[in-house]
This record gives C-alpha cells, sequence and structure tokens, in this order.
C-alpha cells in the first residue's frame, strides 16, 4: 500500500526518470478491475495522456500525483506504479501504460485495490485526494506544533484506540496500519492503548516517533514490504511486519507477535508494548 514514505519515494524516483519525457503512447485500461477507483470513462485516457510532456511528481498523504501540460494522473492506496525501459518486464494485467519518447514505459496496477485517476488539471474533486492535498506535511512544523497536539487533545477522540485514532477517518492522510506498527513500536505503545490512556510523556513520545519513523521510511526509500517505481523493495527493514512475526523483537527479544484488530492485523513486542488495562 502507498503510504507517507512511499508517495516521497515514488514521486521523487518519477521526477527523476520522467524529467523531460513525453508521452507518446497509452494503453489505457487493459484489465478492467472491479476495486479500482477511476474518474469518468478510463477508456479516454488515451486522449487525454497522449502527447503530453511530463511536469512534475508529487506525493502527499497516500497519493503520487504525475503532472502533465494539460492532465493529471494520480494514484493511491494499492496501486503499483512500475517504470521499465523493457517491454518484456511489464506486468500482464494493469489498468494504465503510459509508453514515453524515450522508449520506457509507466505501468499502473491495482492490487487488491486503488485509485488510477486520470483527468484535466483541476477537474478532479474527491474528499480524500482534497484531504491529503490540504493537510500540513508530517515533516513540517504546523504538523509537530499544532496538528497532532490538536488531535491528541480532542475530547471527542479521547476513547479511541491509537490505531482508531492514527490510522482511521484519515486525520493524518497517508499513515495507514502498514507504517502504523513501527510508530507504536518506537513509541512503546500499544495500538489498543487509547488516547486517553497515555500521559503526557508518552504523547511527546509518541509525536515524535511519528516524524521520526517516517522520516527514516522515507530516507531509506520506503519500506522493505512494498516496492519502488522499479520494483525493488524498499530499504527501510521493518521492525513490526508481516516479516518479523514471530521473530525476537530487536530491542528486548521476545517473540514478535500478530493479533488481528479492527477488521486487520496488528503486529507488536508483548514485553515492549503491553497490553493497556482496562
Amino acid at each position: 500500500m502507498i503510504e507517507i514514505p512511499e508517495a516521497q519515494v515514488l514521486s521523487d524516483q518519477l521526477n527523476r526518470v520522467l524529467a523531460g519525457r513525453t508521452v507518446i503512447g497509452v494503453v489505457p485500461w487493459r484489465s478492467p478491475h472491479k476495486l479500482a477507483f477511476v474518474y469518468q470513462n478510463p477508456q479516454a485516457y488515451t486522449d487525454l495522456f497522449k502527447g503530453e510532456p511530463f511536469q512534475e511528481a508529487a506525493g502527499f498523504g497516500s497519493w503520487v500525483e504525475v503532472r502533465f501540460r494539460k492532465a493529471i494522473l494520480a494514484v493511491s492506496e494499492g496501486t503499483v506504479l512500475f517504470h521499465t525501459p523493457e517491454r518484456e518486464a511489464l506486468p500482464a494485467k494493469h489498468q494504465l501504460l503510459l509508453e514515453f519518447d524515450d522508449g520506457s514505459f509507466l505501468c499502473a496496477a491495482v492490487r487488491m485495490y486503488g485509485a488510477v485517476v486520470g483527468a484535466p488539471i483541476g477537474a478532479f474533486e474527491n474528499r480524500y485526494y482534497r484531504a491529503a492535498r490540504e493537510a500540513p506535511p508530517v515533516f513540517s512544523q504546523s504538523f509537530f506544533r499544532d496538528r497532532f497536539p490538536s488531535l491528541l487533545g480532542d475530547e471527542s477522540l479521547q476513547n479511541l484506540s491509537l490505531k482508531a485514532f492514527m490510522a482511521t477517518e484519515q486525520r493524518i492522510p497517508g499513515l495507514g496500519n502498514g507504517v502504523l506498527q513501527d510508530i507504536l513500536f518506537n513509541a512503546r505503545l500499544h495500538p489498543r492503548t487509547r488516547v486517553k490512556q497515555t500521559s503526557p510523556a508518552q504523547r511527546e513520545l509518541l509525536l515524535r516517533s511519528t516524524v521520526t519513523t517516517l522520516k527514516d521510511m522515507t530516507l531509506q526509500g520506503g519500506r522493505d514490504t512494498e516496492k519502488d517505481l522499479f520494483g525493488r523493495p524498499g530499504g527501510y527493514e521493518t521492525r513490526m511486519s508481516r516479516h518479523t512475526v514471530g521473530r525476537p523483537c530487536p530491542v528486548c527479544g521476545q517473540r514478535i507477535e500478530k493479533a488481528s484488530y479492527m477488521g486487520g492485523a496488528i503486529t507488536f513486542c508483548p514485553a515492549c508494548q503491553p497490553v493497556p488495562s482496562a
């Protein structure tokens, strides 16, 4: 899934490989997907993108926006972006394929669910997209000093678990269940802990863990559970993920556990992140 680190990494890579390039070919909607969110008729994406010169790419929240002269391609969630100079390396199934004037290809393929949006600049309107664009970036002083402390102090959110508080309702766009596991581990807090159960010191640690963990993930090229633009795993070795379940905790050596919670999975160290008392 594209979360904050992957959105940043993918956009940086796109800016490097697509600089000066122009779209010369488009294959839209080759593999229809029931859980692919698109804008209007994807068959019209050929006319939308063909002949368009690349301008820039940007990542915000869980979205990656590829901007051309008159149109944008915006992807999010479980959409995989893959760039290659070799046609033979392309996946058999994809929802959009762009060919560039240097002979390279950019492929967008949805895994479980995701967005592959092609639209004229300024035409696409979606509340999640808008929220991600308007939210203060996690690495900004506005987030550190204002946004996150304000959320933690919101009386209406005090009964939520930290998983529900941080990874639902787009309170922090792009911060999903994937990156949350390491953030909470580094803060020594269990995902089931309620906001009201945290002390001022724990809240301060949680804020710092959120920023530093996401920064580490980004600087190291994304998480090792996800792929970059070239199909390579990210360089950040997750501490709490599907890769580490059953292994010794890197801090205390106790076995890392996995549990079902809120319709998904949580991964934690039972010693470093004890289950909170009721």
